[in-house]
């Protein structure tokens, strides 16, 4: 897959492109939809697809102070749009210049004269432009001015729900990462850089990770969870390494602590992680964050806390 920061990308000689749009944050199953659907067609019509997306997150830009937490991260997101067979991924810097283009513009100056548009895949309440004054039925009009065509896709839902990338959020922040899992079609990944921590865990016979997350991360509930800890290797980091792991995510109460903090203790493991940027694919809630009247309870419990891990996650 091609990568492109910016519309400007495209190489001389670029032929016609069917395009999808969109933040695409998480690639929840909706967006698999939408960017499968517009692979497809581009096969089906021998042309090469397009999938634009926008960094940084077009809510910060607008809105100053209201960025959303993410979901995927640029890395991340890249490889899981890789994944469903899109042949260029474009990158458009959102500046308060480019947030002010109206619809029209964007759509002469981006899909037509930058990326050849002979087809635009979209969601069924796709927005766009300043003040996101277009929608699909502006965007089918422009597209008969300017001589493409343009398809909606349906919204992906089940009993009602539909998945977007607003509900894995609140499904992520309220500590259920199994509904997260179910609209997201994998587990939800917080990635970070492991940092020394209070050596608290070394201590109780538990050494954990402690990773550093991005600010806007998009970090599960506090609590304790069941998860997978990815490490990759290789010189792209192709190799994936998927080791069980006992999470736990906020201040520590039982020792008082006030920094929320993200430790993994990984089962059966002796190894440094320090340094190492990981991932953590979320699979199960086992219980809320309490504080304990001593080490013993609290030993106690994380004995109890590995032991539920390890039957969820190696059986």
């Amino acid at each position: 897959m091609q990568r492109w920061r910016g519309y400007h990308g495209a190489p001389v000689g670029w032929g016609r492109s069917v395009i999808t749009i969109g933040v695409f944050d998480g690639i929840h199953r909706g967006h698999q939809a939408i960017i499968g659907h517009a692979v497809k067609r581009a096969r089906d019509l021998g042309l090469r697809s397009i999938v634009v997306t926008f960094d940084p997150h077009p809510a910060e830009v607008v809105r100053p102070g209201s960025h959303p937490a993410v979901l995927t991260e640029p890395a991340r997101k890249a490889e899981l749009i890789e994944e469903l067979g899109a042949d260029v991924l474009c990158v458009v810097p959102f500046t308060p210049d480019f947030s002010r283009l109206s619809p029209e513009a964007f759509v002469h100056d981006v899909l037509v004269e930058q990326l050849h548009a002979a087809l635009v895949v979209v969601g069924e309440n796709f927005r766009f432009g300043h003040r996101a004054a277009g929608d699909v039925a502006l965007l089918e009009r422009l597209g008969r001015t300017f001589g493409f065509s343009v398809e909606g896709a349906p919204l992906v839902s089940v009993d009602d729900t539909v998945f977007s990338s607003t509900y894995v959020r609140a499904c992520v922040a309220a500590g259920d990462v199994t509904a997260a899992a179910a609209a997201l079609g994998r587990p939800h990944r917080l990635e970070g850089v492991v940092v020394r921590g209070d050596q608290r865990g070394r201590e109780l016979g538990f050494p954990t990770a402690n990773l550093l997350c991005h600010r806007y991360a998009a970090v599960p509930a506090d609590g304790i969870y069941a998860a997978w800890l990815i490490r990759r290797s290789g010189r792209s980091g192709e190799r994936e390494e998927r080791l069980p792991a006992a999470v736990s995510i906020g201040t520590n109460p039982t020792f008082s602590g006030r920094e929320r903090r993200v430790e993994a203790y990984v089962l059966d493991f002796t190894g440094d992680l320090y340094g190492e940027r990981l991932g953590l694919d979320f699979v199960a809630y086992l219980r809320p964050m309490r504080q304990f009247d001593g080490i013993e309870p609290l030993v106690a419990q994380i004995n109890e806390d590995v032991a539920e891990c390890r039957s969820l996650l190696l059986g």
